[in-house]
């Protein structure tokens, strides 16, 4: 009876632990006093499966195995949500900020609305171009250089999304009331520091003045500064800001005359822009300008360069098409006659033009269209490019990728967590199993893999660039989990999806795209040209994977599921050996 009596509490102290080790009712996000400027947030958690969920005293969608992450809009200012199951209760105050230029009461401009901002630099005859927000009805002008330019109201424009916008769908632009907004430009003619502008605003007989935040100058046409990239990749851009897109990155030791200023940015005389703090400033130098007559060539195990001998180093760009590289040389003028190239693994001619004044373009016609990678860099006053070969494909059935080297970049890692899924667990984590998997199918057949990381630790992007550059791999394959942005509908977005950016992935892209897509039946999230630092790396065809939406309830639980995670590592490897086989 003691002994009965005994397994009785025993089991009821067992079952009372087990009851009390269920997962509570969790929301991952948002975390209360989260704030967004989006119309409307989704709740990412999980409660045990059985009972319902309410939130605001609505019944929620959950998976089976009680995950959910529903869509909620959104008011100006602070949204109180009340998330209940059973006897548990989280409340969750999210605000939701106004991000337009609200109208100044009186007689005032709006705060920090006075443009240009900063302090510019421009041409002698360029438009210059000044705005403020003020109340409507009201006379605005602006004084510089004993000119008084009008500053007048402008007509509605349409307001353009984030780049974000492209993940959910919602790409696109709405009308922008532009009440209150004034804008005038002037030119001016001679080289001249003209200081800060003053800003006038007259309103029911009251005037006030406000000088501008950022001063003006016009440069001498015979005196433009030259600058000299300082570091190994000087970061070129179509304007002066990290919004505006990348160009091809400029070889340390690039000269440019600049040409304009807008605050810490550089205008260079092609065009491009660059951060001041990539550059230095080179006294007394003149213009930069350079001819150029022969081309030199020399095949190297596993690449062919050319050699492009130069009097100064100048801005080059690039530009890869289906079977052709295509190099620019800025402020060049042609003087060549000759050009040697031999029978060569990867080149079957070159051609080159003299596009337009000081401007050169040689022309690879390549013998096949997959290209494996390239590089670029100035030795001393000479610009080299070297154009990597196509890999040996294995020399055995068994050992297909046999001679094949790979990247495998298992996303974020040690305080980069990435995304997470309802129950906490973190993209940092599956990223790093997968792509062991991943790995460990690639070496059967025959692969050496290098890992950017093997365990969890950080790792800047940077460092995994270096890598990828350091290693000149067949091709590098980056691994990740998805999630949304905050207005993004999780309970229905999911899918695999494949991100590249120089053209030399796309075919890569498409591949992988397809093949997992159908071999595992998943649904497909879409193939995206995107500007990240893991798609960038021209010394190989790079690729960044999204196996899957951490955010959607329902996918999350295969994400989770261990034989699922090594299905996604099979197909994912059979689809690389497919692909290396069909580019032969």
């Amino acid at each position: 009876m003691k002994k009965l009596l005994g397994l009785v509490i025993l089991g009821f102290i067992l079952s009372s632990s087990i009851a009390l080790a269920q997962p509570s009712l969790i929301v991952i996000f948002p975390q209360t006093n989260y704030q967004t400027s989006a119309q409307k947030i989704f709740f990412l958690g999980t409660a045990p499966p059985d009972g319902q969920v309410l939130i605001n005293s609505k019944p929620i969608t959950r998976s089976k195995a009680g995950h959910f992450s529903p869509s909620f809009p959104l008011q100006l200012g602070e949204n109180l949500f009340t998330v209940r199951r059973q006897n548990q209760e989280l409340k969750i105050k999210v605000i939701r900020l106004n991000t337009s230029l609200e109208l100044p009461q009186g007689v005032a401009f709006a705060k920090d609305s006075l443009t240009p901002a900063v302090d510019i630099a421009r041409l002698p005859g360029e438009v210059i171009c000044f705005g403020a927000i003020a109340p409507p009805n009201a006379n605005v002008s602006v004084t510089l250089a004993n000119q008084t330019i009008a500053l007048l109201p402008q007509p509605q424009q349409a307001e353009l999304p984030s780049n974000l916008a492209a993940l959910t769908g919602q790409n696109q632009p709405h009308a922008q009331s532009n009440v209150g907004n004034y804008q005038g430009c002037t030119t001016v003619a001679t080289a001249a520091d003209l200081g800060k502008p003053q800003f006038q605003l007259t309103l029911d007989g009251k005037t006030i003045t406000q000088p501008g935040s950022g001063k003006i100058e016009i440069l001498s046409r015979a005196q433009l500064p030259v600058s000299e990239v300082t570091v190994e990749s000087g970061v070129a851009r179509t304007g002066p800001s990290t919004d505006h897109s990348r160009l091809t990155p400029l070889p340390k030791g690039t000269r440019a005359t600049v040409t304009g200023r807008e605050g810490e940015w550089l205008r260079l005389d092609y065009g491009a822009w660059i951060n001041s703090k990539e550059t230095r400033i080179l006294p007394g130098a003149v213009p930069p300008q350079t001819i150029i007559r022969s081309v030199g060539y020399r095949q190297l195990p596993g690449a062919t360069e050319i050699v492009f001998p130069l009097q100064v180093p100048v801005p080059v760009s690039v530009q890869q098409s289906e079977g052709a590289f295509a190099l620019t040389l800025y402020n060049t003028t042609a003087q060549t006659d000759i050009i040697r190239l031999d029978d060569d693994p990867l080149i079957y001619r070159l051609d080159w033009q003299q596009e337009a004044p000081g401007q050169v373009k040689y022309t690879f016609n390549l013998k096949k269209a997959q290209q494996w990678g390239y590089k670029l860099r100035y030795d001393g006053t000479t610009l080299v490019l070297a154009l990597r070969h196509p890999p040996k494909i294995g020399n055995t059935r068994r050992k297909l990728l046999a001679n094949f080297k790979i990247v495998l970049d298992p996303g974020h890692g040690g305080k980069e967590t990435g995304a997470s899924g309802p129950t906490g667990y973190l993209e940092k984590d599956v990223n790093l199993v997968v792509s062991k998997l991943l790995r460990d199918d690639l070496v059967k057949e025959g692969a050496t893999v290098v890992m950017t990381r093997e365990d969890d630790r950080e790792l800047s992007l940077a460092e995994r660039q270096a890598i990828i550059s350091k290693e000149e791999p067949c091709i590098a394959i980056s691994i990740h989990h998805n999630s949304l942005p905050d207005d993004g509908d999780a309970e229905k977005i999911k899918g695999f999806a494949a991100f590249w950016y120089q053209p030399q992935a796309h075919n890569l892209a498409i591949f992988l795209q397809n093949y997992v897509v159908k071999k595992l039946g998943k649904p497909s999230y879409g193939v995206f040209w995107d500007n990240l630092a893991l798609t960038r790396p021209a010394a190989a065809p790079s690729v960044l994977l999204e196996l899957g939406f951490m955010s959607n309830p329902d996918e999350f639980e295969q994400i989770v599921n261990p034989e699922e995670q090594k299905k996604m590592a099979d197909a994912i490897a059979q689809g690389i050996t497919e692909w290396f086989m069909s580019v032969k």
